[in-house]
């Protein structure tokens, strides 16, 4: 099958895309590399610097590539810059995203696969494992987008042939991880620990996440694609697990000598966070494979041997 893969060159992304050709797939990915890093994507892969608010250059690699099937990941992914800077935010999970959905129903394409948040389209007030009716009471500019996008999607499948699938992921973590964003906890601190510098915990360290690891995510949307099911699905494992517990797994797996520091809480951040993917796993066919220190274990390792 013939599969774009826009943010591809991204932490979440490349992996996806390894693992698509892996699987014998003609993969093309579309980046703008203003956070992914080339070197990521497979020589396998075609590459076309885009970005997914440039409608006319957008359109040109649809023309040319011809997708079956697209796996929509691209996204501004920070909490931080949403609140700082919502419109733009809009203009790249909103905007950009309508932009794919305008091109996939003009030139036929089969299927599109979206990239969701978990964690920030429910917000605080629901129970937890949280499943996929619960209230969506995002506090964020980033969760309110990647929703509004979600209801995009649902209205070009209302309106064309396009099958598509929504999947929430919750705190995806893991190698090509990026250790100097603001974003992804567990990279920011096994890059820390491997030189002993001190971790840095915002608010109590007692916010819990549903952490979930990188090739169980990948997993997800090839079953996502195998899939005949279309609507939304969480993407999780049911467990939470706070801040503080990840620092000391972590020092306790490095043997580390980092000292713990706490700093005021980030504005717009929730507390607790934790998906039930129950529906994934009987209507997909999912579940997780890897369970959490194994997962940091992985990811430890590979920034050892980044370093």
């Amino acid at each position: 099958m013939r599969i774009l893969v826009t943010g591809g060159a991204g932490f979440i992304g490349s992996n996806l895309t390894d693992g698509l050709i892996a699987e014998g797939h003609s993969v093309a990915v579309v980046d703008n590399l203003s956070t992914g890093k080339k070197e990521n994507v497979s020589a396998k892969a075609k590459f076309y610097a885009v970005d997914i608010t440039d409608k006319e250059s957008l359109s040109k690699v649809f023309e040319e590539f011809k997708p079956e099937a697209v796996h929509h990941l691209a996204a501004q992914a920070s909490v931080r810059l949403s609140t700082e800077n919502p419109q733009e935010d809009v203009n790249i999970n909103v905007i950009g995203t309508i932009n794919l959905l305008e091109l996939s129903v003009e030139n036929s394409v089969d299927k599109f696969i979206f990239s969701s948040t978990g964690g920030a389209i429910y917000g605080d007030s629901v129970e937890r494992p949280t499943v996929e009716s619960a209230n969506q009471e995002p506090v964020c500019p980033y969760g309110m987008d990647k929703l509004s996008a979600e209801k995009y999607i649902g209205f070009f499948a209302s309106i064309s042939k396009l099958k598509t699938v929504c999947l929430r992921y919750a705190n995806v973590f893991g190698p090509r991880q990026n250790p100097k964003g603001e974003a992804g906890v567990v990279a920011i601190f096994a890059a820390k620990l491997i030189t002993n510098e001190p971790l840095e915990i915002f608010g109590s360290g007692e916010q819990t996440r549903d952490f979930v690891f990188v090739s169980d995510v990948v997993a997800a949307n090839h079953c996502a694609l195998k899939s005949d099911k279309t609507g939304v699905f969480n993407i999780g494992t049911g467990i939470e697990t706070n801040i503080n517990q990840i620092a000391e797994i972590m020092k306790d797996i490095t043997g580390s000598k980092s000292e713990v520091k706490h700093a005021p809480a980030k504005p717009g951040e929730q507390m607790y966070s934790c998906l039930s993917s129950e529906k994934a796993y009987k209507e997909l066919g999912w579940q997780p494979q890897v369970d959490i220190r194994e997962g940091l274990l992985k990811t430890i390792n590979y920034f050892k041997d980044a370093s």
